[in-house]
């Protein structure tokens, strides 16, 4: 992430992006950039003793130059975090942490025991999830997706795979690998499993799952055209899978199946819809996959996404070194990622 700092920092403040790249010291913009994106449309204004308290909002993250990774909660606002597993008997690692089975009022209770802090430019956020076994996704879940392209919606959940070495935190940067030319976005409501699943029912589903984070499924089209039409080369090369900011439990979102999602590219709106307009939803995609194997604590579900891709444009568009890609669904936060060269 220091690699990608450095170079929105060395980036002239534009127009078009005036609400990103804003004229400030270094140290002030990387904590506004925190801040933006834990944020959940909360005012960053508020006075020292108004600040809000962490709640659960799970982050990973660094201090500094201490490489030793740590488990966190944020504020809603973004402006306040504590560390978990700087003394409440809680891992250091996320996945781990999942596998300890602490209930929901175990770790509000933790949290309330726990050292709060201001959020600082010292902080490196990583991605909330470092490690999970599965990346499993979901094409073709939205109508609007599926009408761009001139097809059917599916009768069956359409699964493919991304793996982990894709992963980057939610303001890494992402990679145009020089063997691709057609590199795309994809904003996604990621689902967070938080126990052993096998054969449950749609009714049980929403029982297994820990939270939500957001992803971005970046892919190179011309690569998913290849290999026989097999997605694998085209969804998991290096980067393609930026996630985060944070891990939200599900008892902080009402309704999973309506939330705004949008993307945009230099500040310029390429998708807006609403997890409303899944075809599957989330217990159906959960059900549907328990009866093939076994799902476990920190896998990721991504659940699809909605019109408004650049490969289905008039004319298709295509992302670029120098451009931003910024993720945004409600009640989850933000990620900023630029697009680097090799």
């Amino acid at each position: 992430m220091a690699k990608c700092l450095t170079k929105l920092l060395s980036r002239r403040p534009s127009s078009r992006l005036s609400e990103l790249y804003i004229t400030v010291q270094p140290h002030t913009f990387r904590r506004y950039l925190m801040r933006n994106v834990l944020g959940v449309g909360v005012s960053q204004d508020k006075k020292p003793e108004e600040l809000k308290k962490p709640t659960l909002r799970f982050i990973q993250f660094l201090r500094g130059n201490d490489e030793r990774k740590r488990l966190g909660v944020v504020s809603e606002d973004g402006n306040t975090f504590a560390e978990l597993s700087g003394g409440a008997c809680v891992s250091n690692d996320f996945l781990a942490f999942l596998k300890q089975g602490f209930s929901s009022q175990e770790l509000l209770h933790k949290i309330d025991r726990v050292q709060c802090e201001r959020m600082n430019d010292r902080l490196i956020l990583l991605p909330p999830i470092i490690n999970p076994g599965k990346i499993i996704c979901v094409g073709l879940n939205y109508k609007g997706h599926c009408d761009e392209q001139n097809k059917q919606p599916p009768t069956d959940p359409v699964f493919f795979s991304k793996f982990s070495n894709a992963l980057v935190g939610p303001l890494d940067c992402v990679v145009a690998h020089s063997v691709t030319k057609r590199l795309d976005w994809e904003v996604e409501l990621a689902v967070v499993m938080s126990r052993k699943c096998r054969h449950v029912t749609c009714k049980d589903a929403m029982n297994y799952v820990f939270g939500y984070t957001i992803a971005q499924d970046i892919s190179a089209r011309d690569w998913q055209k290849r290999n026989g039409g097999q997605f694998f080369i085209g969804k998991s090369m290096d980067t393609f899978c930026p996630i985060g900011p944070a891990v939200v439990h599900r008892s902080m979102i009402g309704d999973p199946h309506n939330l705004y999602l949008k993307c945009t590219v230099n500040g310029e709106e390429k998708q807006n819809g609403n997890t409303r307009e899944m075809i599957f939803r989330i217990d159906e995609l959960i059900s549907r996959l328990s009866s093939f194997l076994t799902l476990l604590p920190g896998d990721l579900i991504l659940t699809g996404t909605p019109k408004g891709v650049g490969m289905y444009l008039k004319p298709p568009q295509y992302l670029k070194v120098g451009d931003v890609i910024q993720s945004e669904i409600q009640c989850v936060g933000k990620m900023i990622n630029q697009v680097i060269a090799p």
